[in-house]
């Protein structure tokens, strides 16, 4: 299958790697073929990719027994975005033969800058491919990555599923890396076929290739909301995701609408001795810090607490008991993806979350959107969808007299409405009358 298009001004060019199999997902199909919201994962994903005005070829690399598969998704595309991209090239064994395979596919045209992209990643947006582009062009070789969240820890193994804890890096040097991954073209082909001749093929990660090979690389922003799907569950929330505003969540026969539901949290810690204090996410210098069970987080205790207020699922202490010492000095990042987590378990999206800080000290301005940025990455929601605010008291109460600091938060959420039975006006005078 030739892989010649018209010429096109641009120095930009995208390799979309489709070839593995993907079945463990289920269902007997290769998860980049199943259908989200109306459309294959591999559809979406190309679509993203071509909407971009910076990237002016996409080279998909399929596995040789798809192109059905493959042409089925091109016909749900626009024909201007089917112009843009290439006949799809065979791909390999591993994910490292298969992105030498569209690399080579580019090789005549010779890109300044090519993107490595998950075909099963369809949530990517412009504004990470912006950021993607940049990093290619200024630094050679550029990665996207979200903070960790989870304590991760290196573990030896000593018996079939059990390690023992060899070191537990700091959260704040890790990142989860995505994609799309941007180098210069010409390295990222040279050090691809240098590790082909060295007989190795099984790295996982372009970034890995490109470090193995010499070449420095950068992390920059990455984008929560663009997950990878890898689980049914994966593909059950972007069915949810891409589907139509007022459509219901897939199988949900006794849903009938989404209904707006406001949850409120409040919490209070008081001030001991210290010299940081956590809130929303972020550790703030302060001459104090504060006396609690876990980081102490007001701003994250109570939006975890509206969360739960808005599905109806008890508090924060009926989730993680103060008496329990699993969440001594734990990071409550944790329990705001919890609750995060229990509203998408029910079908439920995320609208709004909105927090104020009532203190004192620290003064929280210069790290607002610091804070935005956080909650918006533990919740999975965009930044657009968090507010901060702070206020002080007017010397007024235990905040007034800097004794301690609190938070109130509001969350807005929707959530499928069960269909409940219809009565009839008869049926009603009925059970009115006893």
């Amino acid at each position: 299958m030739s892989t010649e298009l018209p010429h096109v001004e641009t120095s930009v060019a995208a390799v979309v790697v489709a070839a593995g199999r993907g079945i463990r997902i289920g269902g007997g199909v290769p998860k980049q073929y199943r259908r989200v919201g109306g459309r294959a994962v591999l559809t979406r994903t190309l679509a993203a990719l071509a909407a971009h005005p910076g990237i002016g070829r996409i080279q998909p690399v399929i596995a040789t027994d798809a192109a059905d598969f493959f042409r089925e998704c091109l016909e749900d595309l626009d024909a201007e975005i089917r112009t843009r991209i290439a006949a799809p090239v065979p791909g390999g064994a591993t994910r490292q033969i298969s992105v030498r395979a569209g690399l080579e596919a580019l090789a005549a045209a010779a890109p300044g800058v090519v993107l490595v992209h998950d075909a099963a990643r369809p949530f990517v947006d412009a504004a990470l491919i912006d950021r993607a582009i940049a990093a290619g062009r200024d630094h050679g070789a550029g990665v996207p990555g979200v903070p960790v969240t989870d304590t991760v820890k290196r573990v030896d193994p000593i018996a079939p599923g059990i390690g023992r804890v060899r070191e537990t890096p700091a959260r704040e040097t890790l990142r989860a890396v995505q994609t799309p991954q941007a180098f210069a073209f010409a390295p990222l082909l040279a050090a691809h076929r240098r590790a082909a001749e060295s007989g190795l093929d099984a790295f996982t990660d372009d970034g890995a290739l490109a470090e193995w090979a010499g070449l420095p690389v950068v992390v920059f922003a990455g984008d929560p909301v663009n997950r990878k799907i890898t689980q049914a569950a994966d593909l059950i929330e972007a069915d949810r995701a891409f589907a139509p505003a007022d459509s219901p969540p897939p199988g949900a026969r006794s849903m009938t609408a989404y209904v707006t539901r406001l949850g409120t949290g409040f919490d209070v810690h008081a001030f001991t001795e210290g010299d940081h204090v956590w809130l929303g996410g972020v550790k703030i210098p302060a001459d104090r810090g504060v006396l609690a069970h876990s980081d102490g987080d007001v701003a994250l205790h109570a939006l975890t607490d509206a969360l739960l207020g808005a599905i109806a699922d008890g508090d924060i202490g009926t989730h993680f008991p103060p008496s329990d010492e699993r969440w001594r000095g734990a990071s409550s990042d944790q329990f705001l993806a919890h609750a995060c987590g229990l509203v998408r378990a029910r079908g439920g999206r995320i609208d709004h979350l909105d927090i104020t800080v009532l203190a004192e000290a620290p003064r929280i301005g210069g790290h607002r959107e610091a804070i935005r940025a956080r909650i918006a990455e533990i919740a999975g929601v965009p930044l657009t969808a968090v507010s901060i605010k702070a206020t002080t008291t007017e010397k007024l109460g235990f905040v007034g007299r800097a004794e301690g600091l609190a938070a109130q938060a509001a969350a807005t959420v929707r959530l499928p409405e069960e269909e409940g039975p219809v009565l009839d006006a008869q049926a009603e005078t009925r059970m009115r009358q006893g």
